[in-house]
């Protein structure tokens, strides 16, 4: 049996109700989501920056559950120590660069960084809250050696960053959170920062039936549209079966540059 299963179509009424009866107690909560989602559309109808309005209001509210302690400390460690385990078994050395996008208060950064030579760690996050969160780990972990770099973004371009720079790049729980037009974004640009035979591990929230969303902050993908998507950009995407064999909801896939594509951003 896999820890990780495909999903069904949780927008629909039919699951809601169901859900509804099973869980009565999280009603109230799932009520006060759906007016914020309503709320803050409205203000923002960017993605980018709905979802920067989402994590402050969750940062305002607690800001252990916005950097992802809920329910525990403990199982915020655990996800970040899986996802470093998992990388670090999966090909990543310390004399390589990385980028994180999503980096949050660096829950797998702070092992990342300690793991990485200085300064070859670069985290960004769309979540100046967050961000001043990730800085407080520094401290708390004395990783201030490793001079590691963490910068706001605005878009996933990576426009600031230089080509051909990044072995690897990580992106956990972002994609789970991001509407097609952001995933292909980054695909359309995140090829130019890889180093040759560099690559991009992603998590997605995967449904082998209809693709769908929930209050525009979940997002369920078929396998098959990101490895179509990566396609169109050069890019070779690969799902990791392996993944699926640890406690996690999300799924995971590997994306390099293809042959082609490679020889033309080397020349």
């Amino acid at each position: 049996m896999r820890a990780t299963e495909p999903a069904g179509n949780r927008s629909r009424l039919l699951h809601q109700v169901r859900y509804a009866l099973r869980h009565p107690e999280r009603v109230p909560a799932h009520a006060r989501r759906a007016v914020r989602d309503a709320w803050l559309r409205l203000r923002h109808p960017d993605h980018i920056a709905y979802y920067r309005a989402v994590m402050a209001s969750d940062a305002a509210r607690s800001t252990e559950a916005a950097v992802g302690h809920n329910p525990s400390r403990e199982q915020w460690a655990r996800i970040g120590r899986m996802q470093f385990d998992y990388l670090v078994g999966h090909g990543l050395r310390p004399h390589h660069r990385m980028l994180e996008i999503g980096c949050g208060n660096l829950r797998a950064g702070r092992l990342f960084i300690d793991h990485l030579d200085t300064g070859h760690y670069y985290g960004i996050d769309i979540s100046p809250h967050i961000l001043l969160a990730a800085q407080d780990t520094l401290v708390a972990e004395k990783l201030q050696p490793k001079l590691p770099y963490l910068a706001l973004a605005d878009d996933l371009t990576f426009a600031f960053l230089p080509d051909a720079h990044f072995d690897v790049v990580h992106a956990h729980s972002v994609f789970s959170h991001s509407p097609l037009h952001v995933i292909e974004e980054c695909f359309a640009h995140v090829g130019r920062i890889l180093v040759p035979g560099g690559f991009f591990d992603f998590t997605f929230d995967r449904t082998e039936g209809e693709e769908h969303q929930v209050l525009h902050e979940d997002f369920y993908y078929r396998t098959r549209t990101l490895t179509e998507l990566a396609a169109r950009h050069g890019l070779d995407a690969r799902f990791m079966e392996d993944w699926e064999r640890l406690p996690h909801r999300q799924s995971k896939m590997r994306v390099t540059v293809t042959v082609d594509r490679a020889r033309t951003v080397g020349s």
